[in-house]
């Protein structure tokens, strides 16, 4: 089983790292590997942390393992431009023009501390934004400490809201900058 023996950060990943390590240096790797290659996305196309990112694309029938791993720095980049900061946002609802917020957090979170003007996630609610919100307007996905946020804003994305983004550290950073009377909680 492959190894790597020196300190692993994102300048010197390559296929051969473990995926383990390319997921550290780029989370959001699993979600463009399905996306772009459809591995990783279920239990048929899954793949094991201890396996490189060459064995993987070998077992995927994929011949360029560099192009695959230059897409996960790509999509890495793309997903970072979706952030907002707390304080970005604090001025976006200041401003007054239109912005949703939308909090995919559970219910249980949502009842005990939530953003003003926030709505909670439900099926009814996403069938809502497809059919009748305006896709052009600022969408702002809302979840604890902005890790969960990018596969909702992927999922929007992708069925033409053009104006997704995610609020960078979640509603921990909101409560943390903007708003320090707000509740934090830890999830154990």
């Amino acid at each position: 089983m492959p190894t790597t023996t020196k300190a692993t950060t994102r300048d010197n990943l390559s296929p051969a790292n473990l995926m383990r390590e390319i997921q550290a240096g780029y989370p959001g790797a699993q979600r463009t590997l399905f996306r772009h290659y459809h591995i990783g996305g279920c239990k048929s196309c899954a793949f094991s942390p201890d396996e490189t990112l060459e064995d993987l694309c070998r077992r995927n029938s994929i011949e360029d393992a560099v192009s695959v791993l230059n897409q996960i720095r790509d999509s890495h980049e793309e997903d970072a431009a979706l952030f907002i900061t707390p304080e970005e946002l604090r001025n976006l609802l200041d401003s007054g023009d239109e912005v949703k917020l939308l909090d995919i957090r559970t219910r249980e979170e949502f009842d005990a501390v939530s953003i003003r003007g926030s709505i909670l996630m439900s099926q009814p609610v996403m069938q809502d934004i497809m059919a009748y919100w305006n896709p052009d307007s600022p969408l702002i996905i809302i979840d604890h400490t902005g890790e969960q946020c990018l596969d909702a804003a992927a999922y929007f994305s992708g069925h033409g809201i053009r104006n997704v983004r995610c609020l960078q550290g979640g509603i921990d950073a909101w409560a943390s900058s903007v708003d320090p009377d707000m509740p934090r909680y830890v999830i154990n």
